[in-house]
């Protein structure tokens, strides 16, 4: 090869070398730049992932950031009105503080007054020991002499009522008629009154018995006598269409009934704290039937409305569904009095114009407070005679009353500390009897026949249950009447009975009033235990007539 061209080669040769070093220099720089670029784009793919994940938790910071900004606002706002109640508070607790302080210095005082009044009553209480002492032996001192005088007082009533048994009055009975035996009888009562004798007389002796009401005593005021002899008069007072009339004129011929609602509202007026509370019944027992002569079905009728008498639980007789009226005066009582009478079953006879047929009941009920240390029934059980009557002449009714022997001072109901009880019931019964007939002087026939039949069997039961009662038998015939059943209470129960016996004087009523007298010899034979105060029955006693 020529020189020249190997000079070039060696050229050439050396630049191929150059550029084949250089290109594999190239070569490693772009595998280095390969390489780092592969490392560049790990890091760039690990920087999104951060970023992205830088803007997650951006996201969720912004979140935390709004939800931070409005709790505080809200808690700014809750600050704000907390302390509005603090503030508040703070002012309540100043007042209360200053309050406590006011109530602390009160009863401060307070407690040193008491103090100061306790000592002063223990002074006193010191003070007053040897004074108590000697009260105490006094108090013993006067028990003992109440005891003594007590055991004399009722020595002296039994002498007093031995005494008063021994005085007697007498109503002799004498008639010599050709062809019939001669008659001289005398009978014997605590009390006779003469035809002159007024009204208010008669009332003087029956006005105790009221005292004994008001003290829880049943009373029961019974007219027994023929047809004519002034049962009526006695009770009522002179026959009139309108009744008797309120306020009473003391010499006035009104009878027992109106004077003695006159006096139980006069004597309720006197003690009124007692609370009494009065009401009234009115029956009559005719043809041996009850009839209720308040009930509402009477008031447009003729008669009134049929019932029947039963016996209660405790044991007492009581008329069923009876209607009864409370009544706060004497004039109103005696309205209704006016209103049963115009229904009560009458029938003219030959012995009297105007003669009732039936039996009138009137029955006062009274329901009170009462104390046990009342005395008025010891003073006028004191005074009330056991038994009384009173003959007639010249048409004047003769009257006798009996009362309960032995009549005990009323007991107080037990447990109540004060001594008194709580209520007290007694009942006070006026009883008109009809009158006792012979048939051949009445000239009854017919419908009064049968009338004056049934009048004169419930007066001869009546006259049975006395007989057997003054006898002690052991079956008193208490059933044979209605008349007798509804009276049983007062005629053998705890009651006190007054028997106001009315006689004729006229010798061509001999019979009668023979019959009368006897009658009044039974009554006042009968001997009962002592009367009794009774506690208000459990059992409805009858229905509120209504207004």
């Amino acid at each position: 090869m020529p020189a020249g061209s190997g000079r070039w080669g060696g050229f050439w040769e050396q630049r191929t070398q150059q550029l084949q070093s250089r290109v594999r220099a190239k070569e490693d720089k772009i595998a280095e730049l390969e390489t780092e670029n592969a490392v560049l784009l790990l890091k760039l793919a690990e920087y999104k992932g951060k970023i992205e994940k830088s803007r997650s938790e951006a996201t969720r910071i912004s979140t935390l950031y709004n939800k931070q900004q409005r709790l505080q606002r809200n808690t700014r706002s809750a600050l704000s009105q907390l302390g509005l109640v603090i503030q508040k508070l703070n002012q309540d607790i100043q007042a209360f503080h200053s309050s406590s302080w006011a109530l602390l210095r009160d009863y401060q005082d307070e407690y040193q007054d008491r103090v100061s009044e306790i000592v002063t009553a223990v002074q006193r209480t010191q003070q007053s020991a040897e004074t108590l002492l000697a009260c105490q032996s006094k108090v013993a001192h006067l028990e003992r002499a109440l005891q003594d005088v007590s055991a004399r007082h009722q020595l002296e009533r039994q002498r007093r009522k031995v005494l008063h048994n021994s005085l007697v009055e007498t109503v002799l009975v004498k008639c010599d008629r050709p062809g019939h035996p001669l008659i001289n009888k005398t009978y014997h009562f605590e009390r006779v009154y003469g035809p002159a004798e007024s009204q208010s007389a008669v009332f003087g002796d029956v006005c105790p018995l009221l005292t004994s009401l008001l003290d829880g005593y049943n009373i029961c005021i019974m007219a027994y006598g023929q047809t004519g002899s002034g049962k009526s008069y006695t009770m009522l007072g002179p026959h009139s269409d309108d009744g008797p009339v309120l306020p009473l004129d003391p010499q006035s011929d009104l009878g027992i009934i109106p004077r003695v609602a006159e006096e139980l509202f006069r004597l309720i007026s006197e003690n009124p704290s007692r609370n009494p509370k009065v009401e009234v019944s009115i029956v009559e027992v005719y043809n041996n039937d009850i009839f209720d002569l308040l009930a509402k079905d009477s008031i447009a009728a003729v008669s009134g409305v049929k019932r029947e008498v039963m016996t209660a639980k405790d044991g007492r007789t009581e008329v069923a569904l009876l209607a009864s009226e409370a009544v706060g005066s004497a004039s109103k009582l005696m309205e209704l009095v006016r209103g049963g009478l115009q229904l009560r079953a009458k029938h003219p006879t030959l012995v009297h114009a105007d003669s009732s047929r039936s039996h009138l009941i009137i029955t006062v009920t009274l329901t009170t407070a009462a104390c046990s240390n009342s005395t008025a029934d010891q003073a006028c059980s004191a005074t009330l005679p056991r038994e009384q009557t009173e003959a007639g002449r010249a048409g004047r009714a003769g009257r006798s009353r009996r009362a309960s022997q032995g009549a005990s001072a009323p007991q107080p109901v037990p447990g109540n500390p004060a001594g008194c009880v709580e209520q007290v019931q007694a009942r006070l019964q006026l009883v008109d009897l009809a009158g006792s007939e012979c048939i051949g002087m009445s000239g009854a026939t017919g419908s009064a026949l049968r009338e004056t039949a049934c009048i004169n069997r419930s007066l001869a039961a009546l006259a049975d249950v006395l007989g057997a009662l003054s006898e002690h038998r052991d079956h008193v015939p208490y059933r044979n009447s209605r008349l007798t059943h509804l009276l049983q209470d007062c005629l053998g129960g705890d009651a006190k009975l007054l028997v106001i016996l009315c006689i004729s004087p006229s010798q061509r009523h001999l019979a009668q009033t023979l019959q009368g007298l006897g009658f009044g010899i039974r009554a006042r034979q009968v001997q009962r235990g002592p009367a009794r105060k009774r506690p208000p029955s459990s059992q409805t006693e009858g229905k509120r007539r209504p207004d």
